[in-house]
């Protein structure tokens, strides 16, 4: 069944005056977030020349009827004529712009193949080069997982990068990315301004979770799937209209900033030769509507954050703070501006002796409460015996959340069917090059995921968790009285079968430290409270004092060690046909050594030795060794910098300079500083590492009473915490053993 698409009556007035920027996980436009509702359009033919040939009043009836099934981007798939950004503006369409130069060829084995291709590329950004209709240029679309292979994935990625930067040359203030698919997810691409994917999957579940999955994938860049659709040739319009109907509201669910839908019309050309085994489009080559048209412009209209859920329940917002005047302004008033119907606002003032007394009662709708200085468990079990809601969620003093920070966490946690969630947090954009240092440096509050939607640790700046659950585990542990009660919280959460989500779209922006020495005594903090989580769990270290996880760490400023950075398998299936390829690399190798505090007492030692050896033959085998220990950390440091992405334009280039010395030498301090926390704490470098058993053991009694049958694994699990509590290391064992 179709319907006559009818004409446009009235054309949309917008504002063009701002291009899209990027800001964490979402776009905007000013003020506003700007959310891509978004649909494909072409290719046509394409002549001689290598231009598609377009009617320019096909184009302008095709456009406006765009604008009035509510679409604001259009996708077209090589440089357009500039007359036809100005039918995009008058329409109140932005265009991305695709740069398709052609790439299921070898491209890279012709050296005059590749000039072709930068020409190309460069002669279509000029062109567009400065227009306000202007969304973004990608500078390819799917290079296929057989030409990566031959011409190999670190290349790619270097040819790749070549393309953007040509297009930052023509028009700096551009959005550039790429548009990658799942057979070639492994090429790593961070200098892209978003993340750009296409995705067609027809189970609502496992299209989900992949989404989940290029969240993990794309850090602290947007995610914006550039194909989605369905062929109403094979599966009927009826199945088409559906499919997308929940593809596009589960794309803004899940928290990506927009989607393009595969493709306005059945009229699709490759190269001269136009497609008829297939019908992607939302009408068919006459422009005639299919019920997925309706579907999809309802779909937008109804699933545009901010989220919908039919019963939110209170949330209590504690914030605790220990002399954070300097930026508890910006917390509050982030707070203020939450786009959430039921929540209380409470700071706990923790001892403060600066002026966080007397700015907290600016701000009317905040409930403060004033202690003693106990330390951070005792302010945050404080807020929890104060709060009225369901559910409490903590944020630092030195953090402001996202508009709907909270929906995105309580839609998480009620669907997720999790006792707690979190999610991330960014820096907030700084021009201060030493800030933006800070803000890629090591050791930071990043997440443990297990899954691409459950955690194992979430930082204690971002997270809620039901109040129930809280109360029922004593709340926080008051020895952590400045870091680590977060990760010792989520352990005992775990350990008693909850399960702990994780919402990439549940953004905060965090303030790094703004200079050395806090960041040194930041560290140093951070070391202390690792003393005490490795005296409480031990077995949650190897026997090398290393923490087992059992997720990876995700975010920025996460160093690898040689291993990681240069040694990495990707699982393409037989004769590279898997349709989704993806990048392995190791975990806990020798290199990792490198990395520990604890380096730092080897290098010491073998210096010493060294030293004292100077005049006798040792001192020709220690020199060397010393010259390594040295070396070999600067050059895991440095070679991790060179993985970061600095976003910086050819203008300042001294800049990135000075911004990538700075993360070098705060790679190699941070774990000295760690080392000095961990003395102060307690751990000394010859203490028994993990649960290692001894050989000999010495005989303890205990007595257990059961009343009632029940498996053996919990009569085990209470023997365990039993044990435990006697001060006895357990073993519980593996799903090998």
């Amino acid at each position: 069944m179709t319907e006559t698409v009818m004409e446009v009556r009235a054309k949309p007035v917008h504002d063009f005056s701002q291009r899209p920027v990027v800001k964490g996980k979402f776009l905007f436009v000013g003020r506003e977030k700007f959310w891509v509702k978004g649909v494909s359009y072409g290719t046509f033919y394409v002549g001689e020349d290598g231009e598609e040939k377009l009617a320019r009043e096909t184009v302008e009836r095709d456009f406006a009827l765009m604008a009035e099934h509510g679409f604001n981007v259009v996708r077209v798939h090589t440089g357009p004529p500039r007359w036809l950004l100005d039918v995009a503006r008058e329409n109140g369409l932005r265009v991305m712009v695709g740069l398709n130069w052609g790439e299921q060829m070898a491209f890279l084995d012709d050296r005059e193949r590749v000039d072709e291709i930068m020409g190309k590329v460069r002669r279509w950004v000029r062109r567009c080069s400065g227009h306000p209709a202007m969304f973004c240029y990608t500078v390819g679309n799917e290079i296929t997982s057989s030409i990566v292979r031959w011409h190999g994935r670190k290349r790619v990625e270097k040819f790749v990068h070549r393309l953007y930067r040509i297009a930052k040359e023509e028009d700096p203030d551009a959005l550039v990315t790429y548009v990658n698919y799942p057979s070639t997810e492994y090429l790593r691409l961070p200098f892209l301004d978003f993340f750009c994917f296409n995705v067609y999957l027809e189970s609502r579940n496992e299209f989900e979770n992949y989404l989940a999955r290029l969240h993990s994938l794309s850090n602290d860049s947007p995610v914006l799937l550039s194909e989605v659709g369905l062929d109403s040739l094979r599966n009927g319009e009826k199945k088409q209209a559906e499919t997308l109907d929940w593809q596009v509201r589960s794309t803004f669910k899940v928290g990506c900033c927009g989607l393009i839908v595969f493709a306005w019309t059945d009229e699709w050309y490759h190269g001269k030769h136009l497609v008829e085994d297939w019908k992607f489009g939302l009408t068919n080559s006459s422009r005639t509507a299919k019920p997925a048209l309706r579907a999809v412009q309802k779909a937008f209209a109804e699933s545009i954050p901010p989220p919908h859920y039919a019963h939110w329940p209170r949330v209590s917002v504690v914030v605790c703070s220990h002399n954070g005047a300097a930026t508890i302004r910006d917390t509050l008033d982030g707070l203020r501006n939450l786009d959430y119907p039921d929540y209380e606002v409470i700071v706990i003032n923790d001892g403060s002796t600066d002026s966080t007394l007397g700015i907290v009662p600016e701000y009317p709708f905040v409930r403060l409460v004033n202690t003693a200085n106990r330390g951070l468990s005792n302010a945050r079990n404080t807020g929890i015996e104060t709060a009225s809601g369901e559910l409490v969620a903590f944020i630092d003093d030195d953090a402001y959340p996202d508009e709907l920070w909270l929906k995105y966490l309580v839609l998480s946690l009620v669907e997720g069917d999790c006792v707690g969630v979190g999610g991330p947090n960014f820096p907030p954009p700084n021009d201060d090059w030493k800030i933006k240092a800070m803000g890629h440096a090591p050791g930071g509050p990043n997440p443990v995921l297990i899954s691409d939607r459950t955690a194992e640790h979430i930082p204690g700046c971002n997270m809620m968790f039901w109040k129930d659950a809280l109360v029922s585990i004593g709340g926080f542990d008051p020895r952590f009285r400045t870091a680590g009660d977060d990760v010792d919280l989520c352990w005992r959460l775990l350990d008693k079968g909850g399960v702990v989500g994780y919402s990439p779209s549940a953004v905060v922006w965090h303030h790094r430290r703004s200079s050395v020495r806090r960041y040194w005594k930041q560290q140093v903090g951070y070391g202390k409270a690792e003393a005490l989580l490795e005296n409480k769990w031990p077995n949650k270290y190897n026997s090398f004092g290393q923490m087992k996880w059992l997720g990876r760490i995700y975010g920025r400023g996460i160093p690898l060690d040689f291993a990681s950075l240069f040694v990495g398998r990707v699982y393409q299936g037989v004769w590279g046909s898997a349709p989704y390829q993806s990048l392995y690399q190791p975990r806990g190798s020798f290199w990792s050594l490198l990395l520990m505090p604890e380096w730092y007492l080897v290098t010491g030692t073998v210096g010493a030795l060294f030293m004292l050896s100077i005049g006798w033959l040792p001192w020709l085998v220690l020199g060397p060794a010393l010259l390594l220990a040295i070396i070999l950390p600067v050059l895991q440091a440095a070679a991790n910098v060179r993985r970061t992405r600095i976003p910086t334009g050819d203008k300042v280039l001294w800049s990135a300079f000075k911004v990538k010395t700075m993360l070098v030498f705060l790679n190699v301090v941070q774990p000295l500083a760690r080392l000095d926390g961990r003395l102060r704490g307690g751990l000394r470098p010859w203490r028994r590492h993990g649960p290692k058993a001894r050989p000999r053991f010495r005989p303890a009694t205990m007595k257990m009473w059961r009343d009632k049958r029940e498996p053996a694994e919990a009569t085990l699990n209470r023997l365990k915490h039993k044990s435990q509590a006697m001060g006895l290391l357990v073993r519980s064992g593996g799903d090998f053993d």
